[in-house]
């Protein structure tokens, strides 16, 4: 891995800081490099604001002036009642060189921010670890390209598919750790749903409880009819998340209904599997109908993107195939 590279895996890295708490705005990581020493980091902050590059600018002061930008996304053009341009930021800092992982989807930039660099007389370079640098604001993309929010569905289950047993007794199919990487996975959303059902049956609280991160805690959101818990929102079909605001990021956590209804509306970006080494035989399954009319059209929809183990859990990550 080059130096550029490197600077830039580190950039996305900190871009993950900011998951699941800075929509609309994406969560962009930028660091600022003189003389083989990094002299600021920024990552978006809550809310949106202020963005990486104005934090970063903020860290490296006069250390800026001659210096090299890593930003994960193209830096913004237009101005706004929160702040300035962030090109306009860099340009005005003395930034002499900026690398750019992807460039900005909004029209208000798309090309305009790294043109308005180059014009200062800034080299620009674009497309270093493009993929992984989506990869991390995939929020923000999916918002920008399907006006929804990228979706993850989380299942927990035994080795024959099934997440209770018959009498719907649940508790725990996992272990400990498996339970604790779903709470670091809330984390990284703005909203989590379940499905009325749920709701009702086990009045979950569906926040993180992690130490440190508490603070974290998504939105919740009831799939169904009816009025939803105090502090939740509600929605009546998978489609209208697309109205959710601030949630570029979205969990589903179950149950089977609510889980097969997103998966039928291929509405699903991300599955997070996490897979018990228990039977339990005649119980409820994780999915009902999804609408699959023959066993072909099951194929090449989903690639294995992670696994690990967790205690003595097992944790599949896979994403869906979607053509460009």
């Amino acid at each position: 891995m080059n130096a550029d590279a490197r600077y830039m895996a580190a950039a996305i890295a900190l871009s993950e800081r900011g998951r699941g708490r800075t929509a609309p705005n994406p969560n962009v990581g930028c660091i600022i490099v003189r003389n083989g020493h990094v002299v600021g980091r920024g990552w978006t902050q809550p809310g949106g604001r202020p963005h990486a590059e104005a934090m970063a600018l903020t860290e490296a002061a006069e250390g800026a002036r001659g210096a090299s930008a890593y930003v994960t996304l193209e830096p913004c053009f237009h101005q706004s009642h929160r702040g300035p341009a962030c090109s306009l930021l860099l340009r005005e800092a003395g930034i002499t060189r900026v690398v750019i992982a992807s460039s900005d989807p909004d029209p208000r930039t798309d090309g305009q921010g790294a043109a308005m660099l180059r014009d200062g007389g800034v080299e620009v370079m674009t497309g270093i670890m493009e993929a992984e640098a989506c990869t991390a604001m995939a929020g923000f993309f999916t918002r920008q390209r399907h006006g929804r929010p990228h979706v993850t569905l989380k299942l927990a289950t035994s080795l024959d598919g099934q997440i209770a047993r018959a009498n719907g007794e649940s508790q725990w199919i996992t272990g400990p750790q498996a339970r604790a990487h779903t709470h670091l996975e809330r984390a990284r959303h703005d909203s989590i749903l379940v499905g009325r059902g749920t709701v009702e049956a086990d009045q979950p609280r569906l926040d993180v409880r992690l130490p440190g991160l508490e603070n974290r805690s998504p939105m919740r959101v009831m799939l169904g009819a009816g009025k939803p818990p105090k502090g939740w929102n509600a929605i009546t079909a998978p489609e209208d998340i697309a109205g959710l605001a601030g949630t570029d990021f979205l969990m589903v956590e179950g149950g089977a209904r609510t889980a097969s209804a997103f998966i039928a509306a291929d509405l699903v970006d991300r599955l997070l599997l996490y897979r018990a080494p228990i039977l339990i035989g005649a119980g409820r399954a994780a999915m009902g109908d999804i609408g699959l009319e023959k066993l072909g059209a099951a194929q090449g929809r989903w690639r294995l993107a992670g696994a690990r183990m967790l205690g003595l859990d097992r944790m599949e990550l896979y994403e869906r195939i979607r053509a460009a």
